[in-house]
């Protein structure tokens, strides 16, 4: 999801600066709400479980893609599935992300010790290599979303700002300990309203009783849509995450 939610600041980039291309994002459906406010961006579903399930599946998907006519392919995930939709597109200018994994072992090695290259930076290079001079040192972000009656109901209204807190990591080393992190909420809650993020039954339960603890501590996980969660999320003041999903998607 994370790697998803990254495209979406450089796709806009370049709608701005190139509004005369039409851009296809083919994506899982469940990722569309991501692209909502990307003007002449489509989504294509890909149906990985299903229709395009297998390599028969790709191929199958591959006809379907060339119906539309596309001019070049920028695959910004570079995995299995791509690498064989590659296949099937020989002819077509098709420029694959450079994850840069031999510059991140030596740092993680000790060999090099340098910044390394942001995600959005090698996507934005996929695009330069199709002929396209991205610029993204200058990003726009979407405004505040109106939040439907139940959304308002569930957060209420008051003059506090809102922080969002998303504890969780895929990773517990990712994570900033728990006790603390309970330090943390206690602490911002005094003065501030707290919007816990999270997913899965076992995260639900501990941020439940965070909510249950402390005033001014609401619990979303579990409870919102993807559009919903975007939309509470374009409402925060902050938001605190751990390497997750809702870091990327603020």
């Amino acid at each position: 999801m994370g790697d998803v939610a990254m495209t979406v600041p450089v796709l806009k980039a370049f709608t701005a600066q190139y509004p005369e291309v039409k851009l296809t994002v083919l994506t899982r459906e469940f990722f569309t709400p991501f692209f909502r406010d990307l003007e002449n961006v489509s989504v294509f579903p890909a149906d990985l479980k299903g229709t395009h399930k297998g390599v028969l599946g790709l191929y199958r998907l591959s006809k379907e893609l060339k119906k539309l006519n596309i001019d070049a392919i920028a695959d910004l995930h570079n995995v299995l599935r791509t690498n064989i939709l590659k296949c099937f597109f020989l002819g077509k200018p098709f420029v694959q992300i450079d994850k840069g994994r031999a510059d991140k072992k030596a740092l993680v090695t000790g060999k090099t010790f340098q910044q390394l290259k942001t995600t959005h930076e090698r996507y934005a290079d996929v695009f330069r290599k199709l002929g396209f001079l991205l610029d993204i040192s200058n990003p726009t972000f979407p405004k505040r979303v109106a939040l439907n009656p139940e959304l308002q109901k569930t957060i209420g209204v008051d003059t506090k700002n809102w922080i969002g807190m998303a504890p969780f990591a895929a990773h517990e080393s990712k994570m900033y300990p728990l006790d603390l992190m309970e330090q943390v909420i206690e602490t911002l809650s005094k003065t501030h309203k707290i919007l816990l993020f999270g997913g899965g039954k076992k995260e639900v339960d501990i941020l439940d009783g965070f909510q249950n603890k402390y005033k001014h501590v609401i619990n979303l996980a579990g409870k919102l849509t993807l559009d919903e969660e975007l939309d509470v999320i374009s409402n925060l003041d902050v938001m605190l995450s751990m390497d997750s999903g809702n870091a990327h998607m603020a």
